[in-house]
């Protein structure tokens, strides 16, 4: 029995480990600029400041891609929760300005990260009615409803898909309960503003 296959191939493994250790390493620590430049980008869409969002999104799209030319094999995974935050602020953005969310393809994501940031962006629609009811925009927050609810309704049938598509089920039970909840809060002011025209319309007779 000899080890000299093994000495050959002992050296040749431990570089090609080293090698997707580094990648590794480097996936960790820039996958948190991603995700910060996304988090960024939904603070200042909340803010109304869809220029810096814009900014931001392109930063991390950019950021992104570099993460994904060192995302081989098993370290795919290291790239889905930044792919994630980069879909809700592109979607959060989209519906903001009244245009169609991008496909998963147009993003340049996976079918899971696309599934899981729609999923997100449900909770940041919530803030948006709730923001539009605070300044008597009923109009906007009823259409940021139909769309959180719609979004919502077509993406329920993924929990089928829970194994794959990890967390989707546990989101959408969330979720679930953002829509119940925004639902009541949108029907109390639409009875309120009911309410007020009423008492208006009697004081004027």
């Amino acid at each position: 029995m000899g080890l000299k296959n093994v000495k050959i191939s002992l050296p040749k493994i431990s570089k090609e480990l080293e090698k997707i250790n580094s990648s590794r390493e480097f996936l960790i620590k820039n996958n948190r600029e991603v995700i910060i430049n996304c988090s960024q980008a939904i603070i200042a869409i909340h803010k109304n400041d869809l220029p810096s969002a814009k900014l931001k999104i392109k930063k991390a799209k950019s950021l992104l891609a570099k993460l994904k030319q060192k995302a081989n094999g098993d370290l795919k995974r290291y790239v889905l929760t930044p792919e994630q935050e980069l879909v809700e602020a592109v979607a959060l953005l989209s519906i903001i300005e009244g245009k169609q969310i991008p496909s998963y393809k147009s993003i340049k994501v996976s079918g899971e990260s696309y599934i899981l940031g729609l999923l997100d962006c449900i909770g940041e629609l919530k803030r948006q009615v709730i923001d539009q009811i605070r300044i008597g925009n009923s109009k906007n927050a009823e259409r940021y409803f139909g769309i959180m609810e719609e979004l919502y309704l077509i993406l329920y049938p993924f929990a089928t898909y829970d194994k794959i598509v990890k967390e989707s089920r546990r989101k959408l039970d969330v979720n679930r309960m953002l829509v119940e909840d925004t639902r009541l809060v949108l029907t109390e002011e639409i009875r309120r503003q009911e309410f007020i025209r009423n008492i208006q319309k009697n004081s004027k007779k």
